[in-house]
C-alpha cells in the first residue's frame, strides 16, 4: 500500500505550496499550485530541474513559464508523445495511400480483362463462347467484390478522417499555447529540425516581439485583463505572417516570428508593419468602459541559418531588444550583421 499523507500533512503542503507561489510573486492559480506543489515535493527531477536553472539564471518565473512546466513536466508531455502522434499520422497517411493505390490498380486490371476479351482466338467456336461466358462472369463476380472492398474502404476513410481530427486536437495541444493559439517552443524546434533536414542551407529571418511596460499593466489591472490584452496583440501580430510563417510565444510578454528565406531588411519592414498596427490598437474594458492605455511593441531583427538552435536565436534576437530597452521603447532594432 502506497503511503498517503495524513489531513494535517496535506494541509501543511498545500500552505507551504500557496506561500512558495507568494515568494516567486506568482498569483494562486490552479497550475500555479500544481508546480508549486510538485516542486516543493519533488515530485518530478526534471520539474525542479527547469526551474532551479530559470532562478538561477536570474529569470524572473511567470504564469508563462509555470504553465509550459505545467504542460510539460506535470502533464508528462513527453517527447514521446509528439513522436508516437507523428508515427500515428504517418502509418494513416500510408494507409490512405495503399488503398488508394489498390483501388486504382484493380479497376485497371478489370479494365484490361475487359478489353482483352475480344481478342481471344480459337479454332473451337464453342470453346470460344464458353470461355468468353466464364471470363465475363468471373469480372462480373469480381467487380461485384471490389463495390463491396470499395464500400468497405469508405467506412474506414471515415474511421481514419475522425481519427486524423481527433489526432489534430491533440497535436493542438502540446504544439500550440494555450492563451494566444500560437505554436510554442516545442513546435518552434520541431519546425526547425524539419526545415533543417529538407535544406541545411537554408535561411531563417527572426523577429523578436516584446510587449513594453506589459508587468506594469499586469500589476496595475490584473491578470484577466492581461491575459485579453495578449491574446489581441497576438492576433495582430501573426495577421502580418503569411503562410510559410511561424508565429510563436516564447515568453509571457514575447513573441517570436520565424520566416524562412526572407531576407533581413525585408523582415525589418514586417516589423515595422507589426509596430505600426498594434500601436493603433485601442482597448477598452468590456465591463468597467475604462480606455486602456495605448501598448506599444519593442522589436529585435536578425536572420540564422536553420542549425541554429531556437534557444540561440530567442536569446540573441532578444538581445537586440535589451540593448536598447534602458532608453527605447515603440522601436524596431535591425542586427546590423
Amino acid at each position: 500500500m502506497k503511503y498517503h499523507d495524513s489531513i494535517e500533512q496535506a494541509e501543511q503542503k498545500m500552505h507551504a505550496a500557496i506561500k512558495q507561489l507568494q515568494l516567486w510573486h506568482i498569483p494562486a492559480t490552479p497550475i500555479n499550485y500544481a508546480v508549486s506543489y510538485n516542486y516543493l515535493n519533488q515530485k518530478s527531477k526534471s520539474l525542479n530541474t527547469a526551474i532551479e536553472k530559470q532562478l538561477a539564471t536570474g529569470k524572473k518565473l511567470d504564469n508563462f513559464f509555470l504553465d509550459e512546466a505545467y504542460r510539460k513536466f506535470v502533464l508528462g508531455q513527453s517527447a514521446f508523445r509528439g513522436e508516437l502522434i507523428d508515427d500515428l499520422d504517418e502509418v494513416l497517411g500510408d494507409l490512405q495511400a495503399s488503398a488508394k493505390h489498390s483501388s486504382v490498380s484493380t479497376n485497371k486490371l478489370v479494365n484490361q480483362l475487359d478489353d482483352n476479351i475480344a481478342s481471344l482466338k480459337s479454332t473451337d467456336k464453342h470453346e470460344i463462347v464458353t470461355a468468353i461466358k466464364q471470363i465475363r462472369q468471373s469480372t462480373q463476380h469480381f467487380k461485384l467484390e471490389q463495390e463491396k472492398l470499395a464500400e468497405q474502404l469508405h467506412a474506414s476513410q471515415q474511421s481514419t478522417d475522425a481519427l486524423r481530427s481527433e489526432l489534430d486536437d491533440v497535436k493542438k495541444e502540446i504544439y500550440l499555447d494555450p492563451l494566444t493559439g500560437l505554436y510554442n517552443r516545442k513546435a518552434m524546434t520541431k519546425h526547425l529540425d524539419l526545415w533543417l533536414s529538407n535544406d541545411p542551407t537554408k535561411q531563417v529571418a527572426a523577429i523578436v516581439v516584446n510587449i513594453d511596460h506589459f508587468h506594469q499593466m499586469n500589476e496595475r489591472f490584473g491578470p484577466m485583463i492581461s491575459d485579453v490584452l495578449l491574446t489581441k496583440i497576438a492576433n495582430k501580430v501573426s495577421s502580418y505572417v503569411g503562410e510559410s510563417g511561424l508565429p510563436v510565444r516564447s515568453a509571457e510578454d514575447e513573441f517570436l516570428i520565424l520566416l524562412p528565406d526572407i531576407e533581413r531588411n525585408i523582415a525589418g519592414e514586417i516589423a515595422e508593419k507589426i509596430r505600426h498596427g498594434v500601436e493603433k490598437l485601442r482597448f477598452i474594458s468590456s465591463k468597467s468602459g475604462v480606455r486602456l492605455p495605448p501598448m506599444t511593441l519593442s522589436i529585435g531583427v536578425s536572420d540564422y541559418n536553420v542549425a541554429t538552435s531556437a534557444n540561440s536565436i530567442i536569446s540573441q534576437t532578444r538581445g537586440l531588444i535589451n540593448d536598447m530597452t534602458n532608453t527605447l521603447t515603440n522601436h524596431v532594432n535591425v542586427a546590423n550583421t
